[in-house]
Order: structure tokens, then sequence, then C-alpha cells
């Protein structure tokens, strides 16, 4: 018998699936749902587990687990046993017995891998220290509504090589694309990711020359320049770093004219992003964030069928 069908990471799927999870989601979104079934997770229950918190992640689960048919149950460690010490394997073997997937939100993804090792349903990844899928999905989504296919086109991360950064350069093996990382040397990306790209023929550029990776880029992305898992790690010293990394015009001139911006958000107009770029005519954000909704009805559904 076969597991439950996992959503860890994109590394861990093959670029066929990937790619039909993300064919999903535009079907829903079109209003032309596989099938011709809107609702076809009636009956369906998800948990969801919040150890940080969250906007986009929960309400976009919440919501595309109703309108698929099916509910959700929100759980936060300090109204459940897990705030007492329960394990996270005990967890996992009593929520697969209440219902039909699990999403964790979790700052270490050692809780992540434990919950799907003991689950006997299908676990998401809603974030952890170390990648963050489910945006990556909607990123994707975005970027090929607005630009069409986003295999062998170039894309710009500038910033803290964080999770978001980590889950940009799975897609890059994933989708096709090129990926040029302009990190602080302190901030690179994690190295084990870089090899496995390195391993899988990944078209990735790290170099700490902000301009060098923006040059002709057909869109630039950042993130935060402290991230939910480093709110104690000297926020002063972080933005010392990455002053210089902040996208405003002048780093948005050195892409393509028609290059889009992206930022998975919450966003902090005059750190990490000007507020010229982000509510500018190149940012496409707010479509962005919609996409959530629609990635992740096709992550779901994936998952539970």
């Amino acid at each position: 018998m076969a597991g439950p069908k996992h959503f860890l990471d994109l590394d861990r799927l093959e670029s066929e699936t990937l790619r039909g999870i993300i064919d999903v989601g535009r079907a829903f979104k079109a209003g032309t749902p596989p099938g011709g079934e809107p609702q076809p997770l009636a009956g369906k229950a998800l948990a969801l587990i919040f150890e940080k918190p969250s906007t986009r992640t929960r309400v976009s689960f919440e919501v595309g687990i109703r309108q698929l048919g099916g509910d959700a149950v929100v759980l936060e460690p300090s109204g459940t046993q897990l705030g007492r010490g329960e394990t996270v394997a005990d967890t996992a073997r009593v929520l697969s017995r209440y219902v039909d997937a699990i999403v964790i939100r979790t700052v270490k993804e050692a809780h992540l891998l434990e919950l799907a090792e003991h689950a006997t349903v299908p676990v998401i990844n809603g974030l952890t220290d170390r990648t963050h899928p489910c945006q990556l999905m909607g990123d994707v989504m975005t970027f090929e509504e607005h630009r069409g296919t986003i295999a062998g086109r170039t894309i710009a991360w500038c910033g803290d090589g964080n999770n978001m950064a980590a889950s940009w350069i799975q897609a890059a093996v994933r989708f096709g694309f090129e990926l040029r990382l302009a990190c602080p040397e302190p901030l690179s990306p994690p190295q084990d990711v870089l090899d496995w790209a390195a391993r899988e023929g990944g078209r990735i550029m790290v170099t700490s020359d902000m301009a060098e990776a923006l040059s002709d880029a057909d869109c630039v992305v950042t993130d935060v320049w402290v991230s939910m898992q480093d709110d104690d790690k000297q926020p002063e010293h972080r933005h010392n770093l990455l002053r210089s990394y902040q996208i405003d015009d002048s780093a948005m001139a050195l892409a393509k004219p028609e290059a889009i911006f992206m930022h998975c958000l919450p966003a902090h107009r005059g750190e990490e992003v000007a507020a010229s770029v982000i509510d500018g005519p190149q940012s496409v954000v707010w479509d962005e964030a919609e996409n959530r909704l629609h990635a992740q009805k096709g992550i779901l559904l994936w998952c539970m069928t």
C-alpha cells in the first residue's frame, strides 16, 4: 500500500507533478475545475498547525479547503497538547485518526519531518526555517500569468539567502529557469541546497554583486531582512549587511524594462524594497498573494485524492 502523498519540498517531487498542481490551481481560478466538480474534497477535513504567525498561508488554506467542499481545523501550540510537551509524533498519530491532511508552519524543519514520518495522511509544508514551497507554487503561477512560461527565463533574487531563496533554488531546477542570487557572503543560501541544484544541472549563480544578478532579469524578487526564524539574531547586524541590497527604482532599472517585481509579503517599505517599487506598475505582489489560494487548491487536491 502506497504511503500518503506529502508536499514537503519541491526537490522531493518531479517537475511533471509540480506542473500538474499549478495547472489544477489555474483551472480552479478560471472557474473550470478538473472534471467539472467544483467541490471535489466534500467531506474532507484539514488540520492547520501554526507555530508561527501567518496571514496568507492560513487564510488561503482555510478558504481553499472550504471552497473545495471540505473543512479546516486551526491549531496553535498554546491551545493544544503540543504546548504542554506532547510529541510531534504522537500529535501526528492522533490527527491522522481525525483529518485527511495536515498543514504545518514551523521554524524547525525537524518538526515537519517528524510529523510526516508518523502521519498516515498527507503532510504539507506551510513554511519551515529551511524552505517555503507553497509560496513558490503561487509565485511560478503568478510569473506565468504575466509573462508566459517561466522555463528559460531569468529570475533575480536579492537579499538574504533564507528559506525563500532555498525554495527559489529548488524551483529553478524543477521549472527550468535561470536563477541569480545576490546575497552578502555571510547570508548566502545553504550550501547543501546549492550542491543539490548543481547535481541536478540547475542554472544557479550566487554573487554579492546586485547589478550582476539584476542585469536583464525578467523578474526581481526579494524578502524581508529579518525572517521569522531570525527574530533574535542581531537584526541591526543583518540590516547593515543587507542595506545595499534594497530594491529601489535604480535597482529595477538594471533588469529588463518589462521585468516584474515579486515579494512573498509581509513587506517593510524603506528596508528591502522601496515603496515606489512595491506599489508601482511593475509590482505583481497582490496577484502573487491571491494566487496562494489557487495554488493551494492544486496542492490540496493532489495530496488528498
